[in-house]
């Protein structure tokens, strides 16, 4: 990869941050390094990858006979996911550092710098209330005389009966992802290794994607790939695919950001 890292030690929010430049083919790294330290987790990973599988089948069992709102609910993978994530966060930094990979520090790894990612997380969930809140509003708007079945929405998106709908639910869904992913790609993983502001870490992960657009870009459809298969396979796939992704942002953290001490 070329990029030289930093100690993984933590330093004021004054100290200057700047943003490194990667090409598109640093990608295939990032998910070399992610599943590299899922080997290395062992256990610990996987514990993860069951908490997100966990949560899914929670959320479909809860609003299953609802599909119109689990549309919006099951989207929490990628909205929430920045914060659900520390603790994989987390033990890929003790990774990092040689540290012997544990679960239990992992558990509250965001302590330190509580206040910032509380904020933070607030911001994510209030987002995610007002995606889930749109949601509804969309189907509402189209089938005003009676919410379809879950038969006529898949027909609807097979056949191109309601286009103007499909149209406007994933154009909107795009909007809501693609504002929480150019927040928080770095946001989370910069707070719990610099202990930096949640305004600083929000600043710098949309720095970062402005600084490298494509490869990030091309970065968010592999999450929502990994993502989707996981919740296509019932979310068993969930177990491996998230630790995967949360694993390899640490390492895009660590790739794409340099702080001078």
């Amino acid at each position: 990869m070329n990029i030289n890292h930093i100690p993984a030690t933590k330093v004021s929010a004054d100290d200057g941050i700047s943003i490194r430049h990667a090409n598109t083919d640093i990608i295939l790294d990032w998910l070399h390094a992610g599943v590299t330290d899922i080997h290395l987790g062992g256990r610990a990973s996987l514990f993860y990858g069951i908490i997100f599988a966990a949560i899914g089948v929670i959320i479909h069992t809860v609003f299953a006979d609802n599909y119109w709102l689990l549309a919006g609910v099951s989207t929490g993978f990628f909205l929430l996911g920045p914060f659900l994530a520390v603790g994989l966060y987390d033990l890929s930094r003790r990774i990092e550092s040689g540290e012997q990979p544990s679960l239990r520090p992992t558990l509250t790894a965001w302590l330190p710098n509580l206040l910032n990612i509380a904020l933070f997380t607030g911001l994510l969930i209030f987002v995610f209330l007002s995606w889930v809140r749109l949601s509804m509003s969309i189907f509402a708007h189209y089938f005003h005389d009676a919410l379809p079945t879950f038969a006529d929405v898949v027909i609807n998106v097979f056949t191109f009966k309601q286009p103007t709908f499909l149209f406007v639910y994933f154009s909107a869904g795009a909007v809501f992802a693609a504002f929480i992913f150019s927040i928080s790609v770095i946001a989370m993983p910069l707070m719990l290794d610099r202990n930096t502001s949640a305004w600083t870490a929000a600043i710098t992960s949309l720095r970062t994607c402005a600084r490298n657009p494509v490869t990030m870009t091309l970065w968010a459809f592999c999450i929502v790939v990994l993502v989707g298969f996981g919740l296509a396979t019932n979310f068993l796939g969930l177990i491996l695919t998230m630790p995967v992704v949360g694993h390899a942002s640490w390492h895009v953290y660590r790739d794409l950001i340099a702080i001078k001490n």
